[in-house]
């Protein structure tokens, strides 16, 4: 059987300047259409690329001891207050060959992170006697990476961006909202000792609360934009999706499972509910990662449901069902999918979402 054209192909080719990205998406769509896209996909994994190689990690090295570098010269012969401006400056610079010609991913990540930093050092420096310097830091900063991923189309900046977003949520509500109120508690104590019910719990905490959810809904749409804009996964767009989605499920799914799960009773079986409607929508979307984000609060259901028997076995049993459930889950996850977005009516978007079913073929 002839093998189609390969993601490999088209990265080169695009990163090669031989065609552009959704001409490449164009064409593998085309390919697997062809070929069944089931039979011709590689695994059933989310693309996601953190380096590719050991060179990459070397480079990556060698950026950090040379930007420290320059740095330590900048502090020498310039004063420390031009650091964050001289830090900025060269993220930019070698960006402009690592990321924009080389397409290096570890490196790309390493500069964006550097810009970011000197983007943050430097608001912190200018905003310290502002009112509301989190507000200010967070837009300035969105503004910034917004013009990063214009020019160097990473991905992993969209992931930044979001940071930032949601520092300007946080100064918005810490603007706003009147102290915590005392005489609520989640009454579980293992959620009140990571101290997270002030950003998730809408009881505790409900302007907060309402920040972070809101900001999970709109990371969500932008992710699902960029998912839409490739369902066969080949470009940047799916990777952008993903470090959106990376953001989006821990601020709807803790937001929306722990208000109620803090609740007890009736609270818990609208938390299970919520957590089975994620777990449909994981698998719709064709993104673990809300699946991912509400494993934590699985464990905690099952292991109260355990040891309300009187057992003593709960931690072990826990893990063994939450075990034998992702397992299984994972290994038949295209299967699971296939059936689940059969079943389903059509809905608007539907066609747009990655294929489902194999035998896509395309009438000659």
């Amino acid at each position: 059987m002839a093998e189609g054209v390969t993601r490999d192909d088209l990265r080169a080719a695009v990163a090669s300047g031989v065609i552009d990205e959704g001409q490449a998406v164009s064409l593998q769509t085309l390919s697997d259409q062809r070929m069944g896209y089931r039979a011709n996909m590689v695994g059933d994994d989310e693309p996601f690329e953190l380096f590719k190689g050991f060179a990459e990690i070397f480079v990556t090295v060698g950026l950090g001891l040379l930007i420290s570098g320059l740095l330590g010269l900048t502090a020498i012969f310039g004063g420390f207050a031009l650091i964050p401006i001289a830090m900025m400056a060269l993220s930019i610079i070698l960006a402009l060959y690592f990321t924009k010609r080389r397409r290096m991913s570890l490196p790309s990540i390493a500069l964006c992170v550097g810009f970011a930093l000197g983007l943050l050092a430097l608001m912190d420096g200018l905003m310290s006697d502002a009112v509301n310097a989190s507000l200010l830091t967070g837009l300035a900063g969105m503004v910034g990476i917004a013009i990063y991923y214009r020019l160097f189309k990473l991905p992993f900046a969209m992931f930044v961006f979001s940071l930032f977003a949601l520092m300007a949520v946080t100064g918005i509500v810490e603007s706003i909202e009147p102290p915590p109120r005392e005489g609520v508690s989640s009454g579980r104590s293992l959620i009140d000792m990571f101290g997270v019910t002030r950003y998730f719990d809408l009881r505790n905490s409900p302007y907060m609360a309402i920040g972070t959810l809101v900001f999970g809904v709109l990371a969500f749409l932008g992710a699902i934009y960029f998912d839409t804009k490739d369902p066969h996964r080949v470009s940047r767009y799916a990777s952008t999706a993903f470090w959106l989605h990376i953001l989006a499920a821990p601020a709807l799914v803790n937001t929306l499972v722990m208000s109620n799960y803090t609740m007890g009773g009736l609270g818990t079986v609208i938390a299970i509910a919520v957590l089975t409607v994620f777990t449909l929508l994981a698998v719709i979307i064709d993104r673990r990662s809300f699946l991912t984000a509400g494993l934590v609060y699985m464990g905690l259901l099952i292991s109260q449901a355990v040891s309300e028997t009187g057992t003593d076995w709960a931690p072990v049993i826990t893990m063994l069902v939450l075990g034998v459930f992702v397992t299984t889950l994972g290994a038949f996850w295209t299967q699971a999918r296939a059936t689940i977005m059969g079943a389903l009516p059509d809905f608007p978007g539907k066609e747009r979402l990655p294929p489902y079913a194999a035998g896509l073929f395309v009438s000659d």
